[in-house]
């Protein structure tokens, strides 16, 4: 049987390189896309390759949906290349961008970038890697704890979680009769360089964080890749359309 394949937006580093990490430990081979940091990803290549899986970097823009149809052709010859396969199994919409502003000072052309990096994005990349998705496979979303509770200064990105949130469900709905289960995973907030390493530098607020968290302290990135990569096990196959937040319990 052909090894599974997962390809993971924004893999280079943070949660997505945990991401890709944790699924090779598992025994799944990673396409991994980067926007600019390149010698990062195929440091990460490099990592899985160590691990005795395959791995493939490959350039993407999510704010740019012009260049899906591209990129779509590019994991397709890769595929073929690497795999001689045309399809994978699971697609994790990862990437994004953390923009801190005020409802009051959020500006157009911020809410624009949100937008298409963490909702117009994840829509049409996944509507143009759908034909390459293998039928009973899996789409893990990316949203955030800010979406179920409100922390002044995320407006705009949570909203765009929000619509994440509920665009899972119906990717759930409408690609059941191939099979296909989506879910949405919830980070808390986790000690990586997210909108300027706010939560990993600032002690004051990794305090905060840590007090209005169960589990006494702020996430890290091996909490959040370890979960979606279990979230791809066949012991998770039944889980579809659901929203799991992995927080270790903030503001409960």
């Amino acid at each position: 049987m052909s090894n599974k394949i997962a390809l993971v937006t924004g893999g280079s580093r943070g949660l997505g390189k945990s991401m890709a990490l944790h699924l090779a430990a598992h025994g799944i081979d990673v396409i991994l896309t980067y926007r600019s940091q390149q010698e990062e990803a195929q440091s990460v290549v490099r990592e899985i390759s160590a691990q005795g899986r395959r791995a493939v970097a490959l350039p993407l823009d999510v704010a740019d949906s012009v260049g899906f149809a591209d990129f779509a052709r590019a994991v397709q010859t890769t595929l073929k290349a690497h795999w001689q396969r045309d399809t994978l199994d699971f697609l994790v919409n990862n990437a994004g961008i953390g923009i801190h502003a005020a409802f009051a000072d959020t500006t157009e052309a911020q809410f624009d970038q949100l937008v298409n990096i963490h909702f117009k994005g994840v829509f049409f990349l996944t509507q143009a890697l759908l034909p390459l998705i293998e039928n009973g496979g899996r789409i893990v979303n990316l949203s955030s704890g800010l979406a179920r509770f409100a922390l002044p200064g995320y407006a705009a990105y949570a909203a765009m979680k929000g619509a994440v949130e509920v665009l899972t469900r119906y990717l759930a709905k409408e690609l059941g009769p191939r099979g296909i289960a989506v879910n949405v995973v919830a980070p808390g907030a986790i000690e990586t360089d997210f909108g300027g390493g706010m939560v990993r530098d600032n002690p004051q607020l990794n305090a905060f964080v840590a007090s209005q968290t169960a589990l006494g302290r702020a996430g890290l990135p091996d909490d959040i890749g370890g979960a979606v990569a279990a979230l791809l096990t066949e012991d998770c196959r039944w889980i579809n359309g659901q929203r799991i937040e992995v927080s270790g319990g903030m503001m409960l």
